[in-house]
């Protein structure tokens, strides 16, 4: 049986709300009582639904991964060709601005809770490896990239967009522009499709 629409609405607030105050004080900063005026409700409703403070920290960072998979998956199926790989990332890190607080909230305390670490690495990134090396793996049968181990390509492929979302996410770098990060995502692209030696290089 599932959740009224109401109670729907009041998880999403509590899960609006956490996902803020984690990302501005830390999980051991919140209480529930803080995460409860935040969302506006009492503090007794919020385990109601969540059975712990702990839970509710699984669940903002589960569904923030589970959101970007949804999208990667989106934009890898509806490409024309392969080789527009480099708009996808440019989209995706265009787009990682409203993720940036359920990023810092992962990068800040996946190191302390291992449950949210294994839950992340289980039900999120293990996918989206899986589904990125699908991806890669199909393209290099096509002969549109270069024979390689597609595991370890889509790895790549992934870890940049981590390392770009942990650097916007905990360097405090508020000074992210819609154009510069353009420019990250053309030249993470660039990077990624083309490599960093010069043509004469490789063929030497």
């Amino acid at each position: 049986m599932g959740l009224a629409p109401t109670e729907i609405d009041t998880q999403t607030k509590i899960l609006q709300a956490a996902q803020r105050l984690f990302a501005k004080h830390g999980y051991g900063g919140t209480t529930t009582r803080d995460l409860a005026q935040a969302a506006g409700v009492a503090e007794g409703t919020l385990f109601r639904h969540f059975e712990s403070k702990k839970a509710i920290l699984v669940e903002v960072a589960s569904q923030g991964w589970v959101e970007l998979l949804t999208e990667l998956l989106t934009e890898l199926s509806a490409m024309a060709s392969y080789k527009a790989i480099g708009q996808v990332m440019r989209r995706r890190m265009l787009n990682l601005s409203k993720n940036t607080d359920m990023m810092r909230v992962c990068f800040m305390e996946a190191q302390f809770h291992p449950e949210l670490r294994e839950q992340i690495q289980t039900d999120v990134v293990a996918k989206m490896i899986d589904v990125a090396e699908a991806f890669f793996q199909t393209a290099m049968e096509h002969g549109i990239y270069r024979p390689m181990n597609p595991r370890v390509v889509a790895r790549i492929f992934l870890g940049m967009f981590m390392v770009a979302g942990f650097s916007q996410a905990t360097l405090g770098d508020e000074q992210m522009t819609p154009k510069t990060m353009q420019e990250l995502a053309e030249g993470l692209a660039d990077i990624f499709l083309n490599g960093v030696l010069l043509a004469k290089e490789v063929a030497c």
